[in-house]
């Protein structure tokens, strides 16, 4: 522990963010990096507590005061050999997750935590620029073959550590770029694609081949690629968008957050899209249905695309603002988040439930809702129910539904391959994560449903193990 006193010193300062005027204009990344000698004095603050709790917050289970005592010594280089030894991506992670740690730091008990996420993306940017990152091919292979379906963060992982382990990975992506969600769900104002790009091009440095544009179940059936593996992962994420198939919701202008946000990542990047077929929101009343960070990265979209005012809607009451008495220290509490899309313009509403779509000439125009409060019901369940005399409506010329994920899509790959599926309606899978079929294992969205970045790393991360247990005996 280099600053025994570095907590009590050292205010917690965050990076922040670029100035909203001049962010709103582009699709760079929003969020700053501190100078270094202040990310070190950040990093003095880590307590390194006798029980860290932020270990055991954490998915991947970072050791987080060991690393942070090597960047305030200074030693970035071994500060990211300790960091990589449990993450695979820190380079995403600190983009991009909510950091759980942060919520689990002892510091958090009465004081605001350690920085963890942004020293975090700290250590990786200087282990990138710095040259510390390289190709490094296994000196041996196993001779064994396995293939990955599926190519975000549960499938990058579980790719990386095979081929580290000595196995030949093939990696299959449905889409033309490798990523998934990470290239086209998240926006590049957090995570610009060049970075997935960096991280992919040292993996194929190491000898994993990546076969784009190829989708399992279709292009090529279950029984072809069973031949060619020893081993089968699946990690094909929880796409079956849920939808709100109420009165209006074939009207134009209605769309899903995904189509959304993937157009405009394809956007951004160079892609010609149809005049006919593009979203834009350009001086349009938008509203977004769905509070969670999907929705608000919508909300950031919408804004740069100038739309002339975004509305975001919730069913869900509002969270409160600090850690409730029924989330004490060190569970995770749900507190409310204002992201940096939402500092650059838009009205949150809480409490609210969508009745119905209202159009003209068969374009979306605007939504009826009405207030509901939470009650429980004979069952103890807590539900919604409509305030009397409360309906209003929303002017809005574009809708988006940003409402989360049901479960893994069940046509194709999951149908050919005859995999049995749990109760929520995702791939099954036993304590050796192995589904129904022998030799065909699951990770990541696609058997917990649709969860953070940083779990489906340490799904992908243990589902390879689990393979290369099944692959050495």
């Amino acid at each position: 522990m280099g600053n025994p006193r570095g907590f009590l010193e050292i205010p917690r300062i965050e990076s922040g963010y670029r100035p909203v005027e001049e962010r709103i204009s582009d699709y760079s990344e929003v969020e700053k990096l501190l100078p270094e000698e202040d990310r070190r004095l950040q990093a003095s603050r880590c307590m390194d507590c006798g029980v860290p709790f932020c270990h055991w917050a954490c998915p991947v289970s970072n050791i987080m005061p060991e690393w942070h005592d090597m960047i305030y010594r200074g030693r970035w280089k071994d500060a990211y050999a300790i960091l990589s030894e449990t993450n695979n991506f820190p380079e995403f992670t600190g983009r991009v997750c909510p950091a759980p740690c942060e919520a689990s730091c002892v510091l958090s008990i009465n004081d605001a935590p350690v920085t963890i996420r942004q020293n975090e993306l700290a250590v990786a940017e200087k282990a990138f620029s710095e040259g510390f990152i390289k190709a490094h091919p296994p000196k041996k292979r196993t001779g064994k073959k396995v293939a990955v379906i599926g190519s975000g963060p549960a499938g990058l992982a579980c790719a990386d550590v095979l081929n580290k382990k000595g196995h030949s990975v093939v990696l299959f992506e449905s889409a033309d770029s490798v990523g998934g969600y990470l290239r086209f769900g998240i926006p590049d104002f957090k995570l610009d694609k060049r970075i997935i790009d960096r991280r992919v091009n040292i993996l194929i440095g190491e000898g994993i081949e990546i076969r784009t544009g190829i989708e399992v179940g279709k292009d090529i059936d279950a029984v072809s690629i069973r031949k060619e593996f020893d081993a089968i992962c699946i990690a094909i994420g929880a796409r079956e968008a849920r939808d709100l198939n109420i009165e209006g919701r074939e009207l134009d202008g209605i769309y899903l957050a995904m189509s959304y946000l993937e157009q405009q990542n394809r956007i951004v990047r160079g892609e010609e899209i149809p005049q006919s077929c593009i979203i834009n929101a350009y001086n349009k009343n938008v509203v977004v249905i769905g509070g969670g960070d999907t929705g608000a990265d919508c909300v950031g979209s919408a804004n740069r695309q100038g739309a002339r005012r975004v509305t975001q809607v919730e069913i869900l009451p509002m969270p409160p603002i600090k850690r409730p008495e029924h989330e004490p220290w060190p569970l995770w509490p749900k507190v409310l988040k204002t992201s940096s899309s939402h500092e650059e313009g838009c009205e949150r509403l809480w409490n609210i439930k969508t009745k119905r779509f209202c159009g003209i000439d068969g374009k979306v125009s605007s939504i009826e809702c009405v207030r509901v409060s939470w009650q429980r019901d004979e069952r103890g369940m807590l539900i919604p129910v409509e305030i009397a005399n409360s309906d209003f409506e929303i002017k809005a010329e574009m809708v988006i539904l940003a409402l989360g994920f049901l479960h893994v899509k069940h046509t194709g790959l999951v149908e050919q391959f005859g995999l049995a599926l749990n109760p929520a309606g995702n791939i099954a899978i036993n304590e050796r994560m192995m589904t129904s079929e022998e030799g065909i294992f699951a990770a990541g969205d696609a058997t917990r449903g649709a969860s953070l970045v940083v779990w489906a790393i340490h799904e992908g991360r243990s589902v390879a193990t689990h393979i290369d247990d099944y692959l050495s005996s």
